[in-house]
Parts: structure tokens; sequence; C-alpha cells
């Protein structure tokens, strides 16, 4: 008897930009290539995946400067921190899971311990993929956050991730970026923002409430404020495309007031955003304040259409809206 193979479909790797959101084809590969050609000392890696992380448009501009390590995270990463030691600047490219579980020893101390200059660039970050635990990182920003030294970058859309890259190359030390891959939603730019490593930005005012959002959530975010707004629910959405170093005198300058304040995170609400801005509040003796979680819960998480887990596990704009308004009505006054 013929073993019935499980049936793949198209929407459990679909683009995550909604609707009517404008999106750009591998922004990072472009960027990267358009880094390159000022900086002779930018070199790409990848570990069988350039084609599923955007690294394959650098490989084509750039083969002589392009360095296929197989399935081998581990030694791709030592690699990159060779290639560091020397004076090149290494963008290495694999999927998030297997640059947290499968080479954390590696990206700790032979980047993060001497401060190298290695960017690695992680996609399928948190629930970015259908494809169940194996391939769902929920849990990398909890895994790296307290690593010394790493800076770690979250980007809305294209636009951050197109910004982000230069900046990324000249910064000293290793980063890691949850990257966007393929068709990559483009938002930011219809609104006054520019990225800036290690800064979070206002990037839409509002008097009723504030999210404090990283990542694809801050798109997600931003449509569901456009909805709220319908309904005279005015948000302001604070974006944290930087998570660590976390710019707390930011994001605290936004959410001292009376204002309910959601945070909203495309990663497990454990060890993540929320408790990042909670932490910042207490340290500044603002404990007494609620913060309202909108994340991926503490647990494996469901195989599927990524459009039907989104919606699940509340990360859609939908659930977003309906989120605020139930905590907004049950708000006295």
């Amino acid at each position: 008897m013929t073993a019935v193979q499980p049936r793949r479909s198209a929407a459990m790797i679909a683009s995550i930009a909604d609707p009517g959101v404008r999106t750009t084809r591998a922004p990072f590969g472009d960027a990267l290539v358009k880094a390159a050609e000022a900086d002779q000392r930018i070199v790409g890696l990848a570990a069988d995946l350039a084609k599923y992380t955007d690294m394959h448009v650098f490989a084509r501009a750039f083969p002589d400067r392009f360095f296929q390590m197989g399935m081998a995270e581990q030694v791709m990463m030592a690699a990159a921190a060779g290639m560091a030691e020397v004076g090149q600047i290494p963008f290495a490219a694999t999927y998030s899971v297997f640059a947290t579980r499968r080479a954390y020893d590696f990206l700790c101390l032979d980047m993060a311990e001497p401060g190298l200059n290695v960017n690695i660039v992680a996609a399928l970050p948190g629930l970015t993929t259908g494809y169940g635990p194996s391939h769902q990182a929920t849990e990398d920003v909890a895994i790296l956050r307290g690593m010394p030294g790493l800076t770690i970058v979250d980007p809305c859309d294209a636009v951050d991730i197109e910004q982000a890259v230069p900046q990324l190359a000249a910064a000293p030390g290793p980063s890691y970026t949850r990257l966007l891959r393929g068709a990559v939603p483009r938002i930011l730019d219809d609104y006054d923002y520019s990225f800036e490593l290690g800064k979070a930005k206002l990037v839409r005012p509002g008097d009723d409430a504030v999210f404090v959002s990283s990542g694809l959530m801050t798109m997600r975010g931003l449509l569901a404020a456009e909805r709220l707004a319908e309904q005279g629910i005015d948000v302001a959405v604070v974006h944290c495309a930087t998570l660590k170093p976390f710019d707390e005198d930011t994001v605290l300058a936004h959410v001292a007031d009376d204002r309910p304040v959601f945070t909203l995170e495309n990663h497990s609400v454990i060890g993540g955003l929320f408790e990042t801005v909670a932490a910042a509040l207490a340290r500044r003796g603002g404990s007494g304040k609620k913060i309202v979680p909108i994340a991926l819960p503490d647990e494996f998480l469901a195989a599927g259409a990524l459009p039907t887990l989104h919606d699940r596990y509340g990360l859609s704009a939908n659930r977003v809206a309906a989120r605020v308004r139930e905590e907004l009505s049950a708000t006295p006054g």
C-alpha cells in the first residue's frame, strides 16, 4: 500500500502581507547587494538555504564573495566568525530555529564574546510559517536576549530591512535579525518613519491607547489602528525595530500616562517584548501600570494554513482590534 503524503498548502508558506498592503520582493537580498557595492568587505554565507532567505540575490551578484556552507549551521557560524576576525563583514543566513537552537554556542563564544561584526540573518521568525514547531521560532528572542553584546533587530517590513542592512554592516559587534523574506510588506513609507539602529519610533500618534510593537506586528498594529479609528478609537503605535539594546527612554515616554498599553509581538509571551517593556517600567518605578500582551502563547503551535493560524493565535489585525475593544470596554470610565 502506498503511503498517503500530506498535502502542502501554499497558505502554509503564504506572504504575511495583508490584503491591500504593497510588497517588495527580496528586500534583504537587494539591500545587501547595494551595501556590498559600497563596501568590498561584505561577504555572504548560507547553510543550504540561500534561496529561502533571499541570500541568492547576493550570491548571483557576488559569486566570489558568497560561501555555501551546506546543512551545517555551526560550521557556518564558525566560518563567519573567522572571516570577521580578519576584517571582513559577514552576513550569514539560515532559519531562525537553526540559528538559535542548533548554533547558539557558536554565536555566543565565537562571535559575541570577542565582539565580532557578524550579522546573523534568520528567516521564519515566530509564526511566519505553517510547518509546525520544527520551523516556528517562537522563542528565538527569549533564547538570545541574555547574550551579552548581541544586537537583536525585528523589522516590520521592507523599509526597515532596506535601511537596517547598511547600519548593521557599519555597527560593531554581532547582530541577529528576524528576517522577513520573499514578498515582504511595505507599509512604513506611508508614515513619517526611518529606521535607526537602537531606537524606537512613534509611527502613529493616538489619544486612547498605545501599541508598543515589533516586527510584523507593527504592520498588524497599524492596520488594526486604522480599523479602530473608524469606530472612534484613536491608537498610537510605537515601533521597536531594535529589541536589544532596548530604547527604554522612548518607549516609557509614550506609556507614562493613563492610556491603556498593549504590547504586540510575533513571539512567545515569555521572554520577548512584553517582558522587556514590563521590566523597563518596573525599573523606572512604574510597576503599577497594567500592560496587556498580544503575543503567542507559551506552547508549541499547530501546523496549518498561515492566515488561519494568525487568526487562531491572535496575531491578525482583526483579532488585535477585537482585543483592544474588549479591553477598553472592560476598563471603568
